[in-house]
């Protein structure tokens, strides 16, 4: 007898797979794995939960409030009713809520600049500030851009701004009080400047009481109402070029509560981060103050451009990791032609495709993030390290987010294409990562140039040959990833002679590439994981190594062909 109930009250599982509500972090085994590897074993258990809170409000909540935040951008407000000039930027509640969760809740900005967040009395390593936002950002994306340049901001002032400014301002970058706490922004880009910071027309003078006042216009103005931003001016009567141009802090409010002396002309209608107001500064007598040495603001706010620039590198990495958690989810649930996606050769490989760069730029992550502790902590040997690392994961790490979303949302089918569902806002996203803190050609140009002037390369290879010291690899793997090492930093060095611009991407991709299989592969054989060894054999074979397009792909045999290898293979 056949049975007359409808499809769909027989149906276990839903034909349209749907991962809303799962915990980002409980789901994330690979995560946990690095994280019992990388950070102190107290610091990690007293951040598990923290960890674990954050994972669920990524996979429902937070999640949530960025599709509704997504869809209904922020808009100007120029005039109250009654006609008084009164310039906000209305932001939608589901926007306000996650400004609530990331900077009161979680201190995401002021983590670096306290000496206790989330219970933990000292300092924060910048690993636990990175993992955080890494979770963050796999539901919101546009509210870290802000973030990101709010805690910038405040190493920027602490580190060149005078005494007085700092015990004046800083109090509001280390509060965790919703209601008093300051947000950050950076003014840098002009229309005719652009990346061309010696362009730079925005003019600083001296008022009649000593004060500094700006005036000029600045074309593309991120979290345009924040509290406070870092402006770069050419200082009146100062050369032309970079050595004109000087570094300003620049409130909104003045001492008597009223309102600085600039305008918002218009918000900008963006791509992607529609959650996040952007928008054109005119600037018209503001006061402001200077930061550090008159004529070096280009070298003191690169330190915070570097900064933002890591950070883009950490959320190309979390929007990497949550489109092919969405896209493995898929492929799991789903079943077509009597089989799950799965368990479909050519989907598997499509998999191994979007893992590996998003593995990479993981794994770089961490690599960068200890950097960045030790320079800070005073390891001066670490500085030309951080130095190179900071634009190689900006570089590569922001491309390859354009593409492994894409890519994820085809595993989706149709659906993937719906603004229901979080791929497009995915896709979106993915592409500001190489636009904004300089284009992928001016981040590759500064990998170069910490080549260059800072005496990173040797740097990088002393750190990353180490770490394949330490690594128990198969002695034919370990000798191909020596020898990529040694050819993607010479390549690196001829990219640093004259004439040498032209090859200045490929060079970067090569360095990041090598570097970054050197250390999963370590990451692989001291955790005991198979599966991570042979990432890193992926990427030294799909991204580095030549390959004939007309033969299948091969792992070497002899990569795996030692006692260690054979235990992890396993495991």
């Amino acid at each position: 007898m056949t049975s007359t109930a409808s499809p769909t009250a027989d149906t276990a599982v839903h034909p349209v797979p749907d991962r809303h509500g799962q915990n980002l972090y409980a789901t994330d085994g690979e995560l946990q794995r690095l994280l019992a590897l990388y950070l102190p074993p107290e610091l990690l258990r007293h951040m598990q939960p923290h960890f674990e809170r954050l994972g669920a409000l990524a996979g429902g909540p937070l999640d949530e409030l960025a599709h509704t935040a997504d869809c209904n951008p922020p808009t100007l407000s120029l005039r109250t009713r009654t006609g008084i000039d009164d310039q906000r930027v209305i932001k939608h509640p589901a926007y306000v809520e996650m400004e609530r969760l990331a900077l009161s809740e979680f201190g995401l900005a002021a983590m670096s600049h306290r000496d206790e967040t989330l219970g933990w009395k000292g300092k924060m390593p910048p690993l636990v500030k990175y993992v955080l936002t890494y979770l963050f950002v796999q539901a919101e994306f546009g509210l870290c851009c802000p973030v990101s340049m709010t805690d910038s901001l405040a190493r920027t002032l602490k580190k060149f701004g005078s005494q007085a400014l700092v015990q004046r301002f800083l109090p509001r970058f280390q509060s965790l009080d919703f209601d008093t706490l300051a947000q950050g922004a950076m003014f840098m880009t002009e229309q005719a400047a652009g990346s061309d910071i010696a362009a730079t027309l925005t003019q600083a003078a001296k008022d009649a009481d000593g004060q500094w006042r700006l005036s000029g216009d600045k074309w593309f103005c991120s979290n345009p109402d924040a509290d406070f931003a870092m402006v770069l001016a050419r200082v009146e009567g100062d050369p032309a070029g970079m050595k004109g141009v000087s570094l300003f802090l620049l409130p909104r409010e003045l001492d008597d509560g009223t309102h600085n002396h600039y305008r918002i002309i218009r918000l900008k209608d963006k791509l992607g981060t529609r959650s996040m107001a952007s928008g054109e500064i005119r600037l018209e007598g503001a006061i402001a103050y200077l930061i550090g040495e008159q004529g070096r603001g280009f070298v003191q706010m690169a330190d915070m451009v570097n900064n933002s620039r890591l950070s883009n590198g950490v959320r190309a990495a979390g929007l990497m990791r949550r489109a092919c958690a969405e896209a493995e989810y898929i492929a799991d649930e789903r079943r077509a032609f009597g089989k799950r996606l799965s368990d479909m050769p050519l989907m598997q490989k499509q998999l191994t495709k979007l893992r590996l760069p998003a593995e990479q730029a993981r794994t770089m992550v961490f690599q960068t993030a200890l950097a960045l502790a030790r320079s800070d902590g005073g390891d001066a040997s670490a500085y030309p390290l951080l130095r190179i690392l900071t634009p190689l994961i900006k570089f590569r790490a922001c491309r390859d987010a354009r593409k492994v979303t894409g890519d994820a949302m085809e595993v989706r089918g149709g659906c993937g294409y719906i603004e229901e569902w979080a791929d497009p806002r995915l896709v979106r996203d993915a592409h500001l990562g190489s636009i904004w803190e300089g284009t992928s050609n001016i981040v590759a140009l500064d990998v170069i140039r910490a080549v260059k002037r800072e005496a990173s390369l040797p740097a990088l290879q002393a750190h990353f040959g180490a770490l394949l010291d330490e690594a128990a690899l198969a002695p034919a793997f370990a000798t191909a990833l020596r020898d990529a090492l040694a050819r993607a930093s010479a390549l690196a060095g001829t990219a640093a002679q004259e004439g040498g611009d032209v090859i200045a991407r490929q060079a970067a991709s090569a360095l990041y590439h090598t570097c970054s299989a050197i250390a999963m592969a370590c990451e692989g054989a001291r955790t005991g994981s198979a599966q991570r060894i042979e990432w890193a054999q992926g990427v030294l074979l799909h991204r580095v190594l030549p390959r004939d397009p007309l033969t299948p792909d091969t792992v070497p045999a002899g990569w795996n062909a030692n006692t260690a290898s054979s235990t992890l293979a396993t495991a």
